[in-house]
């Protein structure tokens, strides 16, 4: 809703996550506001490699920009920490495309593995798409300086409980980002004896395990089985040539396309049109798609943890920031008084936009407590305006009272209906001033309710005159009480009638409310669904293929426990139908019962929300 405002500010990258003075790694305040700003599913693309590489060069492209983040024409490493750039996503609508470029890896002058090995398990958990840039070929020397992703597990724990002998592979598959791994000036041809492969066969050729059980063995698998075991997408671009002339490469952002390689040109946009194309929305386990605000996390030793922590977080700040829009969007549409109808009206459309909001800002709600509170609060919200619409509405209509019955208020003074035939006078004009009033506040939904109240008032003067006038006989005045009595009566049934309306708008307000927040839950949570299935599959298939490359490189016994593992993760594929079904009625099923407590609603809930979760079921 305030997105765009936010991202049109944003004409240069900002510094997201530098060190302080003790060297730990902490989210700038600028870049946290900035993502806070967000509140639609962000798309987020980290670049990391080595140091003096290009890597920004590659964000800069993916921006649609010659220049922004720093590209440095030295030795030293330009970029310190995480920079962020946020942009309209250029091919999803409503979503916002955040580039990370990350702090060079391996300088020399720097010297800190723990700082370098950190900055990539934050652009790890950070991203949905992870590229990794180097130079030249994948050999196993760029494999070795890809040794942060044998840290990954030590520093990252998907859940806070788990048994030692558990793989947890496939947890980290479903939570890690995408990996494409950008190999820059590679002047080889791609060949693997006569035959032609592709760039993707050249990198799983790279990644084949060594047979063996000695040390050596050891370290040149271990970092090929890590991004084969948590990486379920990896994809290779090879940018083959040098992108120009040596002299020129210290300017590269000052360069016309004109000057740059073709091939390189070529490859750079087939690049990014694979990552615009490609990259997913970012999600945490569950399939829940994050916003901007969820990005600067802080700590994040153990995911599981951190999401709850989070979403208490996010939670409480989506419910808060909820109610001041319906309150905004609301106060700009309503002139008090108004009618309790139109007033519903104004509320209903403001209440639909809220709840999408809320929907798109909350975060692993997984009780439904937060949208439950926003629920309660919102029909507060809602009842204190119908109650100030009904108290400005009975000043407007007590007031007009007071001007109209006046002349009757005047004769009731100096007496002047107390004489012969001074009754009739009197019942002409209550009528006339009666039919006065109504023709000038009949807009007004607490008219009747003010005339009851008057003309209650006036019964005893009216009884007095009555008796006073001589000019009636004793049958005229009994056939006027019964008149009067009568006159009473429909004029009470007048303000029944309209309670009971208002009453029947309340139920039909608090039902629409309960369908509303029902309907898009249910529908989040069928979105939510289908991308977790998705990742479910996505997960499968990684193990299926890695299944059979055991299988061809002779590791029978890992081939054989990995299909163990397969035939777990189909059996959870097969029970998300199930799964679907209990989880959707529980959700209506919690929604029904905090409506137990709107009165006048709970008998009808049931049957709004067995249909509500026919559409999704």
């Amino acid at each position: 809703m305030y997105l765009y405002q936010m991202v049109g500010a944003m004409e240069k990258p900002e510094c997201l996550i530098s060190s302080d003075s003790e060297g730990k790694l902490c989210v700038q305040k600028k870049a946290k506001e900035i993502l806070d700003g967000i509140t639609n599913p962000v798309v987020v693309v980290s670049v990391v490699g080595l140091y003096r590489t290009g890597k920004s060069y590659l964000m800069n492209r993916l921006a649609g920009k010659q220049d922004g983040f720093a590209l440095g024409s030295t030795i030293e490493s330009e970029t310190k920490g995480i920079w962020m750039w946020c942009v309209p996503h250029p091919n999803k609508p409503d979503h916002t495309l955040v580039l990370l470029d990350t702090e060079g890896l391996g300088d020399v002058h720097k010297g800190n593995e723990k700082h370098d090995t950190w900055i990539f398990c934050l652009a790890v958990l950070l991203s949905s798409t992870l590229v990794y840039n180097s130079l030249g070929v994948i050999d196993n020397m760029a494999l070795e300086k890809l040794h942060y992703v044998t840290k990954l597990t030590e520093k990252i724990k998907v859940k806070a409980h788990m048994n030692d002998d558990y793989d947890d592979s496939a947890e980290f598959m479903r939570i890690f980002p995408s990996f494409i791994w950008a190999v820059r000036d590679f002047t080889l041809e791609l060949k693997r004896g006569d035959q032609t492969i592709t760039a993707d066969q050249y990198l799983e050729g790279a990644l084949k395990l060594k047979k063996g059980n000695t040390a050596y063995v050891e370290n040149f698998n271990l970092p090929r089985r890590f991004l084969r075991h948590f990486f379920a997408e990896r994809p290779v671009f090879l940018v083959f040539p040098t992108p120009a002339d040596v002299p020129d490469l210290k300017n590269m952002e000052k360069l016309p396309e004109e000057k740059l390689d073709p091939l390189f040109l070529q490859q750079s946009k087939e690049f990014c049109k694979h990552v615009h194309s490609s990259a997913k929305p970012k999600t945490v386990p569950g399939g829940r798609t994050v916003i901007g605000s969820v990005l600067g996390w802080g700590d994040v030793p153990c995911l599981e943890n951190a999401v709850e922590t989070l979403a208490q977080i996010q939670n409480e700040k989506a419910v808060e920031q909820t109610q001041e829009v319906y309150m905004k969007e609301v106060l700009k549409s309503i002139r008090l008084p108004m009618d309790p109808a139109e007033l519903s009206r104004i509320h209903r459309e403001t209440e639909q936009k809220a709840v999408k909001f809320f929907i798109s800002m909350s975060f692993n709600d997984t009780k439904q407590e937060a949208q439950l509170k926003l629920m309660g609060k919102i029909q507060a919200k809602y009842e204190d305006l119908c109650y100030q619409n009904r108290v400005v509405c009975l000043e407007v209509c007590r007031e007009e009272l007071n001007r109209v019955f006046a002349p009757l208020e005047e004769g009731l003074r100096d007496n002047s209906f107390i004489k012969k035939g001074g009754y009739k006078k009197y019942r002409d004009t209550l009528r006339r001033l009666t039919a006065e009033y109504r023709e000038i506040t009949h807009t007004q939904h607490t008219c009747e309710e003010v005339l009851t109240e008057y003309l209650k008032k006036k019964e005893e003067y009216g009884n007095m005159i009555l008796a006073a006038d001589l000019g009636l006989t004793e049958a005229d005045r009994e056939q006027e009480v019964i008149q009067l009595k009568r006159e009473a009566g429909e004029q009470m049934q007048k303000v029944l009638e309209e309670q009971i309306r208002l009453q029947e708008q309340a139920l039909r307000d608090q039902e629409r409310t309960y369908e509303e927040n029902v309907t898009r839950l249910l529908e989040r949570m069928e979105r939510e669904r289908e991308r977790a299935q998705e990742d479910n599959k996505r997960v499968l298939e990684a193990k299926l293929k890695e299944h059979d490359a055991l299988m061809q490189e002779g590791f029978d016994e890992k081939a054989e426990q990995m299909k163990k593992e397969i035939k777990g993760l189909k059996k959870e594929v097969e029970n998300e139908g199930r799964s679907k079904q209990s989880t959707f009625s529980k959700v209506v099923e919690t929604f029904g019962t905090a409506c137990l407590f709107i009165p006048g609603i709970a008998s009808k809930v049931v049957g709004i929300g067995a249909t509500l979760l026919s559409k999704y079921l």
